[in-house]
């Protein structure tokens, strides 16, 4: 077999794993972009360096004419057009946005996939070992570390009934919250009033109990906590 091929094929199967390993940690996690999308990315990154890599193979200058092709340009196409797959993964919901990991994970999958095709295995392993090291490991160590927790949150009264925003700052902060971008609100034709802010603290436990308190209060007609997150 040329020697030729059998670094096309060596290289078209790094980039079939590589891909494959780090598709499989997302789909582990039900992420929508998972496995087949993974692997697919890699692997096109991977064929089309290839394609300058190789490009005497395919490509004979016409006379004396002398043809430079820049494989850099490649490269920077590919992680052009990678943008807009990643950009189709993120997602928002509500107040949440969600899918930014799994964007970040297919932009450095196409990086992968484009060391493999130009043949720098060193660091495209290194990248395959980082990457699969970012996406577990950095999970533990994620959700064991102090976070500010955002949520919005907002309270209905019968107007006559309202609490004092005082009275309501000093329940907030009872369970661990502080105050942000507190609004004023009179629904239900002038019925009801309302407070609209946003919650912060350093402990996500203090959401259930701070419920528990308002459906407690007899004075609250209507409430939601809504988490803010990515």
């Amino acid at each position: 077999m040329d020697s030729h091929l059998i670094d096309v094929v060596m290289r078209l199967g790094a980039a079939l794993a590589a891909g494959s390993m780090i598709g499989m940690e997302r789909s582990y996690h039900g992420r929508p972009a998972g496995f087949r999308t993974h692997t697919l990315v890699c692997l096109a990154s991977a064929l089309l360096m290839l394609v300058t890599v190789y490009e005497s193979q395919w490509f004979q200058p016409q006379g004396n004419s002398r043809v430079v092709v820049d494989p850099t340009r490649m490269a920077q196409g590919i992680m052009t057009g990678i943008g807009f797959l990643g950009a189709g993964v993120i997602m928002k919901e509500g107040l949440a946005v969600r899918g930014l990991t799994t964007a970040a994970s297919i932009w450095v999958t196409s990086a992968i996939g484009i060391l493999l095709g130009i043949g720098f295995w060193i660091p495209a392993m290194i990248a395959v070992a980082a990457t699969l090291g970012t996406l577990s490991s950095f999970r533990w160590i994620e959700s064991r570390m102090p976070t500010e927790f955002y949520a919005q949150f907002r309270v209905q009264f019968r107007r006559a009934e309202a609490m004092p925003e005082k009275e309501l700052r000093a329940m907030v902060a009872e369970y661990g919250f502080t105050v942000a971008n507190l609004n004023y609100v009179l629904t239900k034709d002038g019925e009801r009033f309302e407070y609209r802010m946003v919650l912060r603290t350093l402990d996500s436990s203090n959401t259930p109990r701070l419920a528990r308190r308002l459906g407690d209060e007899q004075s609250v007609v209507e409430f939601r906590i809504a988490p803010i997150g990515s």
